[in-house]
C-alpha cells in the first residue's frame, strides 16, 4: 500500500506498507526508483545498513525492529524497515507491517521539535530503539516467574516458555547490537557530514538509548541462560535420584526371588523338612536385604 503524500517541513514523504508488484512498478515509473533498490529495501532478510549513492545523491537506511509472532508467549523475531532519500523525497518501507515502525514514524511526524527530514529520520530511529524496552521488561517479568519455579516442580510448559525466551533474546539481542553498530557509524557517513548541534544531540540521544537497550538484553540473556543451566542441572539430579531409587528397589526385590527360587527346586534341600521352613526362607531373605541396604549405606550409595 502506498499512502498519500505527506510533507515534513517542505520535504515530501511517501509511506509504503507491504507493497505488491503493481505498487513496486508505480514507484519505479512515477518516482524513478531503481528496481534493485526496491528489491533491496523490501527484502525481509536484509540486515541493518546505510548506503550512500554518490552518483544519485541517494541515501538508504535499513534498520531492524521487533516483530511479534505471539505477544502472549513473548515470541519475537526482527524484521527490517527502510527509509530512502531519493531526489529530495523521503520514502519509507515497512514491508512487514510492523506496528512499532508505524508508531515511530507518526510520532516523529507529530513531534514539534522535528524541523527537518534528518531530524525525522533520527527521531524515528530513536522511537524504534525505545520500542525494544517494553519487550525487555516483559522478558524480565517472565524470567522472574520462571526463576521462582526453580523451588517447585517444573512443568513442561515452563520449559517451553524458557525456550521461547531464549529464542526471542537471540533475535532481539542480535538486532539491537547490529542497530547500535550502525548508529555509531552514522555520524561518520555522508548523513553526518556538516551536522549542526541539534543533529549531533539527536545522534547522541539515539546512541545512548541503543547502548542502554543493548545492556538490558545482555543482562537478560545471561540470567535466562543461568536459569536454563540450573533447570538442566536439577533435571539431571532428579533423574539420578530416580535411577538410584529404581536400582536399589530392583536389587531389594532380587533377593527374595533368588531365595524362593532356590528353595523351589524339586530336590532335597537343607532344612526343607522343617515345619516352619517357609519362615526360615523369609527370614533369610529379610536378613540379606537388610545386610545389602546397610552395605549400600556404608558405601554411600544411598
Amino acid at each position: 500500500m502506498i499512502k498519500p503524500e505527506k510533507t515534513i517541513n517542505g520535504t515530501k514523504w511517501i509511506e509504503t506498507i507491504q507493497i505488491n508488484a503493481e505498487e513496486r512498478a508505480t514507484l519505479e515509473d512515477q518516482y524513478g526508483i531503481d528496481e534493485d533498490i526496491i528489491e533491496y529495501v523490501t527484502d525481509n532478510d536484509e540486515s541493518t545498513n546505510y548506503v550512500y549513492d554518490i552518483n544519485e545523491d541517494d541515501q538508504l537506511f535499513i534498520f531492524l525492529a521487533p516483530y511479534a509472532l505471539d505477544k502472549d508467549a513473548l515470541r519475537y523475531i526482527t524484521q527490517p524497515f527502510g527509509m530512502l532519500l531519493h531526489k529530495g523525497v523521503l520514502f519509507t518501507f515497512n514491508q512487514s507491517g510492523i506496528p512499532e515502525v508505524n508508531t515511530a514514524l507518526y510520532s516523529a511526524l507529530d513531534n514539534p521539535e522535528v524541523k527537518s527530514v534528518d531530524a525525522f529520520i533520527l527521531k524515528t530511529l530513536f522511537t524504534v530503539v525505545v520500542s525494544f524496552i517494553p519487550i525487555s521488561r516483559a522478558i524480565t517479568k517472565k524470567r522472574n516467574y520462571l526463576d521462582k519455579m526453580l523451588n517447585r516442580k517444573t512443568k513442561n510448559s515452563d520449559l517451553v516458555s524458557l525456550s521461547y525466551l531464549q529464542q526471542t533474546l537471540t533475535f532481539l539481542s542480535s538486532a539491537v547490537q547490529t542497530n547500535l553498530s550502525e548508529l555509531d557509524r552514522l555520524p561518520k557517513t555522508h548523513f553526518g557530514v556538516g551536522a549542526d548541534q541539534d543533529k549531533i544531540d539527536l545522534f547522541e540521544d539515539v546512541q545512548i538509548e541503543g547502548e542502554q537497550v543493548q545492556r538490558m538484553f545482555e543482562i537478560e540473556t545471561q540470567v535466562v541462560d543461568r536459569i536454563d543451566h540450573t533447570l538442566n542441572s536439577l533435571a539431571n539430579n532428579n533423574l539420578n535420584d530416580t535411577m538410584k531409587f529404581l536400582t536399589i528397589w530392583s536389587l531389594t526385590m532380587a533377593v527374595p526371588t533368588i531365595i524362593s527360587g532356590f528353595y523351589g527346586m524339586n530336590v532335597k534341600l537343607p532344612l526343607a523338612g522343617m515345619q516352619y521352613a517357609w519362615m526360615l526362607t523369609l527370614g533369610i531373605s529379610v536378613a540379606l536385604i537388610l545386610a545389602m541396604l546397610i552395605m549400600l549405606k556404608v558405601w554411600r550409595k544411598m
